[in-house]
Parts: structure tokens; C-alpha cells; sequence
């Protein structure tokens, strides 16, 4: 399981990507997943970060699961369209 960090914003996106990114190849099994719990601070910049993962997943052949998004966050992926691309649960 990856953890996402407290924050998301523009300023952060590109480290945040780049950290993630150095995990995946190591993610084994069908299915990776990806806890938001922590995530206190985010902006839109948030939602790009949670895509380009989970393109990336999908080309690696695995489902992406989002845990414990916020509910702001949620809120925002439906306000872009594209809460169904990131579904989360509980």
C-alpha cells in the first residue's frame, strides 16, 4: 500500500509524482492501493498526481484502489468530472 503525504499542492505535485513513481515498480499483486487519509492539504494539483498514477498503474496491468480520500477531495474530482476515474472507499 502507498500513503500518500499531508500535502498535495502545485508547489509539490512534480516530488510527490516522481516519489510515487519510484514505489510502483516495486507494488506486486493485481491491484494497488493507495491511502489518502493523511491528506490534509491539496489543490487541484492533487487530482493530477492521483491520474498520472493511475495511468501508470493501468499500463503496468493492476486496478488502482483509492482508501480514505477526504471528502474535499472527492468533492473536487466530482466538480472535474472524474470522480468515477478515482473511486474510493472506506
Amino acid at each position: 500500500m502507498l500513503v500518500l503525504p499531508e500535502t498535495i499542492t502545485h508547489a509539490s505535485a512534480a516530488a510527490c509524482l516522481a516519489s510515487l513513481s519510484r514505489t510502483l515498480d516495486n507494488a506486486s499483486g493485481t491491484e494497488l492501493v493507495l491511502d489518502a487519509g493523511g491528506l490534509i492539504r491539496f489543490d487541484s494539483a492533487a487530482l493530477a498526481v492521483l491520474l498520472e498514477v493511475r495511468r501508470n498503474v493501468l499500463k503496468m496491468g493492476k486496478k488502482l484502489v483509492l482508501k480514505n480520500a477526504p471528502q474535499r477531495l472527492q468533492d473536487l474530482a466530482a466538480l472535474y468530472g472524474i470522480a468515477e476515474l478515482l473511486p474510493s472507499t472506506a
